[in-house]
């Protein structure tokens, strides 16, 4: 018999608060910090990216039906991926930063813009994570946001009773970080709690209704 989600414990709606509310604790990392390193930005990547990935991978089990689950485990992939290779403390570097955190965005990006719009053409609105079409946008214009940041570029600056201080290319791109999780943490947060009828989560067609 095909399992519905109205026989479902967790639905959309918890995957979007899960992540929502990893994304905040990223965001406020970032943000309280005053070091914007690329070994504090990785190592806040690193836990991000790792505990979505497993949002993502307790989601296909308890969210999504068998023949919905393709978009969330390659996405939980992806970001277990991206998140050990940042765990790595001999590669927090700058470049390391860099590199790891363009890929991720432009892999992640483009899988849930891909399967928003597969979605979309099929008529599903909740067989892959709902609202996938903009977090996947944002993702990606994180990716080109670091893509344009030069690694190397420093300014030195002065604050008249603070001293002097010098703005790098890896203190802007932690930064674009942070304001990246604090935006998908709002709008998943304000997607979670929105008030919504009940949407079903396609099943798999079963042996039956294939014969």
């Amino acid at each position: 018999m095909a399992t519905s989600s109205s026989a479902r414990t967790f639905d959309v709606r918890h995957l979007q608060l899960a992540r929502a509310f990893f994304a905040a604790v990223a965001a406020a990392m970032v943000t309280f910090s005053s070091d914007h390193s690329a070994s504090v930005g990785l190592a806040v990547f690193s836990g991000f990216t790792l505990a979505t990935a497993l949002v993502f991978a307790l989601s296909a089990w308890l969210v999504f039906p068998r023949g919905a689950r393709a978009t969330v485990i390659v996405l939980a992939v992806v970001s277990a991926v991206a998140g050990m290779a940042a765990s790595v403390p001999s590669w927090r570097e700058t470049g390391t930063f860099f590199a790891i955190v363009i890929a991720w965005a432009f892999v992640s990006g483009l899988v849930e813009v891909i399967a928003a719009f597969r979605d979309r053409r099929a008529a599903r609105t909740a067989a892959a994570p709902r609202d996938g079409l903009l977090i996947g946008i944002l993702t990606l214009v994180l990716g080109v946001g670091l893509l344009v940041t030069n690694p190397q570029f420093a300014l030195g600056y002065a604050i008249e009773g603070a001293g002097s201080f010098t703005l790098t290319g890896i203190v802007i791109a932690v930064g674009l970080f942070g304001g990246y999780a604090a935006v998908v943490a709002v709008f998943l947060a304000i997607a979670g709690f929105s008030p919504r009828r009940p949407e079903p989560i396609p099943a798999a067609p079963t042996e039956e209704a294939v014969s």
